[in-house]
């Protein structure tokens, strides 16, 4: 009677048979959806052991749990040498103080000394260049030839106001003394004698 009950979507003649080929169709279909292999790969991707056990980190750990065992045990000594004793303070340092550099300084400053020492003994036996006695001439030469070039003789004007007008006779004294005088106040060497003066007597 499911026939009956069948309704067909074509038209057809015997409705029993149209039941059949429906359901056999349906089941071949249901057969093929079971079966049917997707396009598109929906699966889990593949795990490996190095990266759910991390071998490196473990070993990090345990070395960091040994070292901090280590201190532990090493503090428990400490403390159970404490209680024991009466105890004591360790900030005693009997370390002596070092320069990695000393040993290149010492070589430095005594090769400096040594250099000073040779430029000091070259300029003590080192002589002057310069003659004194012959710039004193020089300059005696100069004034007599400034007197001689000269339409007035030099310092006539102090002579007429100290002593009025000189005779003739002591103008040629007067102008030898003069030129002498001159020599002595303007040469180098009675420059360095006076200057020698000047300090002896400010000490």
């Amino acid at each position: 009677m499911q026939h009956l009950a069948h309704p067909s979507p074509f038209p057809t003649g015997n409705q029993f048979l149209q039941q059949k080929f429906d359901k056999a169709s349906y089941d071949l279909h249901k057969r093929k959806v079971k079966s049917a292999v997707s396009t598109i790969n929906t699966t889990p991707p593949k795990t490996y052991g190095h990266l759910d056990l991390k071998l490196k980190k473990q070993k990090l750990e345990e070395e960091r749990t040994l070292r901090i065992q280590q201190e532990n045990n090493m503090l428990m000594e400490k403390i159970s040498h404490i209680m024991r004793t009466t105890g004591g303070v360790d900030n005693r340092n009997n370390y002596d103080k070092k320069s990695l550099g000393k040993e290149k300084r010492q070589l430095e400053s005594l090769r400096i000394t040594e250099e000073n020492q040779m430029i000091l003994f070259r300029l003590s036996q080192c002589r002057p260049h310069y003659n004194v006695r012959s710039w004193h001439d020089d300059w005696l030469k100069t004034l007599k030839l400034m007197d001689s070039i000269a339409h007035y003789p030099r310092g006539r004007a102090k002579m007429q106001k100290g002593q009025g007008k000189p005779d003739k006779g002591s103008s040629c004294w007067d102008k030898g003394q003069k030129i002498n005088t001159d020599a002595t106040t303007h040469s180098p060497a009675s420059n360095n004698t006076n200057a020698t003066t000047t300090s002896g007597e400010m000490k």
